[in-house]
């Protein structure tokens, strides 16, 4: 998916960027890039973070990244940010995008005299492409509102300007786009989490299809929000940080609530409630205060080689990571009964593997809670997970199972507790090995956020949501 971070400041602001884009870590997996203006010069740096982590790639280059202003982004595309000069002046800009027409959009510059510089495998940077479009036309809103209409898919971007920082969120808000201050600097985030320890206070949230720009001493809405929405449940179910608040609603709350919410309608006895660490947590203390039963840390999360923000890219390298860094304690496993919670399924690869350690571990019954419904549909909105095809994922590949057809009566394996939906986890089930399989359902997970339901995408669950 990605995320990024820009400050303006009347001092020197390297630390503030570093920093900042750091937090944003967790959302991506691939490179990270910063740059800053300094005297009318851009300064800027980007690395592979496929085999290392942010915080060890960037420290080096902090001398060279003099200036009050900057943006940085950690990227699951392109390297970025982008440079370049136009018409508009010398700007940067970083993107969090997911772009499904780029081969259309790419035709279609070149047809018309355009080129680009930037590649990537042999493909063009999605950034570039969305800085030439933004460069067509007269001004920088008017660009900005030009890539909104062109690409079919999302983006968000920061645009650092000779004069500021604009900052301009898909018009959908699929993903979060947030506004802190201190004093005598602001700054813009994909996570507000970026802020407290950096002294800055969340104060405003950048609405869908809005435009600001910020300079070190003011915010300027340069564009109105659009009156819908459409952001992304499975921020609050799965990749938003547990002390993050997204339009004013906290990620741990939210997950708290799914617990609760799973508790309530379930009848299954254990000894007691765990969860797979970091983001199983929240619901597993929702759930064992709903169920009245104890919360015990069965799974540790080691962290001192395998910081949160080391993600490979790499399928395989990944799966390893993710068992590496879970250590089971034995004695909490051996002959009992055992709730574990996590946010998600999506391949089942990882959860069979834990699985498979519990019961090695002497776990006597593993029973999963999953704090958001099955996900049937790959996401074309953006790019929470590296799945490609629908038959990536496990809930998908068992209706081809069933069926003989991955497309056959998709909204009825959506319905929860219908017969095909029942079969389907029951499958997946017995797939996973585990004592009992159960979902929340995406009613209360719209009602665990808090937000109308026509405010949020659940597409990857039952393919309901606006088109581009």
């Amino acid at each position: 998916m990605g995320g990024f971070f820009g400050t303006i400041s009347n001092t020197a602001c390297a630390t503030d960027l570093f920093y900042g884009i750091d937090y944003n870590s967790h959302l991506g997996t691939r490179r990270g890039g910063m740059v800053t203006l300094h005297e009318g010069v851009f300064n800027r740096a980007i690395h592979n973070l496929e085999n290392s982590y942010f915080r060890l790639r960037f420290e080096a280059d902090l001398d060279k990244f003099q200036g009050n202003s900057g943006i940085g982004v950690i990227s699951d595309t392109d390297p970025q940010p982008i440079f370049l000069s136009s018409h508009l002046g010398k700007y940067a800009v970083a993107t969090v995008a997911k772009v499904n027409n780029i081969s259309e959009l790419e035709k279609e510059i070149l047809d018309n005299g355009g080129h680009f510089t930037e590649f990537n495998s042999g493909q063009i940077n999605q950034t570039e492409l969305i800085a030439l479009l933004l460069s067509e036309k007269k001004s920088f809103i008017e660009g900005i509102e030009y890539v909104f209409s062109k690409i079919k898919g999302s983006c968000s971007m920061l645009i650092l300007t000779e004069d500021g920082i604009i900052a301009a969120r898909d018009r959908w808000g699929r993903t979060p786009v947030l506004v802190g201050k201190k004093d005598g600097a602001y700054a813009v985030s994909s996570e507000p989490c970026s802020f407290p320890n950096l002294e800055y206070e969340l104060v405003y949230n950048i609405g869908p299809g809005e435009i600001v720009k910020l300079t070190s001493d003011s915010m300027t809405q340069l564009h109105k929000p659009n009156d819908k929405m459409q952001i992304c449940s499975f921020l609050w179910a799965y990749y938003g940080y547990p002390t993050s608040d997204y339009e004013g609603i906290n990620v741990d709350t939210v997950r708290h609530a799914c617990g609760m919410a799973m508790a309530k309608k379930d009848t299954v006895e254990a000894d007691y409630v765990a969860a797979i660490p970091e983001s199983g947590i929240g619901m597993g203390l929702g759930y064992s205060e709903g169920k009245g039963i104890p919360y015990r840390r069965a799974l540790i999360k080691y962290t001192p080689t395998w910081p949160r923000s080391f993600t490979p890219a790499n399928q395989k390298i990944r799966e390893l990571v993710a068992k590496m860094k879970l250590i089971p304690n034995h004695q909490l496993l051996k002959d009992k009964k055992i709730i574990f919670c996590d946010d998600s399924i999506v391949r089942g690869t990882q959860l069979k593997d834990n699985v498979e350690i519990l019961y090695g571990y002497g776990a006597k019954e593993v029973h999963i809670r999953i704090g958001c419904p099955p996900i049937l549909y790959s996401c074309p909105f953006i790019g929470f997970t590296t799945s490609r095809s629908p038959l990536e994922l496990i809930a998908r590949r068992t209706v081809k199972e069933l069926e003989g057809d991955e497309n056959k009566d998709l909204k009825k394996y959506a319905t929860t507790d219908s017969e095909q939906y029942t079969n389907m986890v029951e499958c997946i089930r017995k797939k996973l090995k585990i004592t009992t399989l159960k979902y929340n359902s995406v009613e209360d997970l719209v009602e665990s956020i808090g937000l109308p339901k026509e405010s949020i995408c659940t597409y990857c669950y039952n393919g309901e949501g606006e088109d581009y």
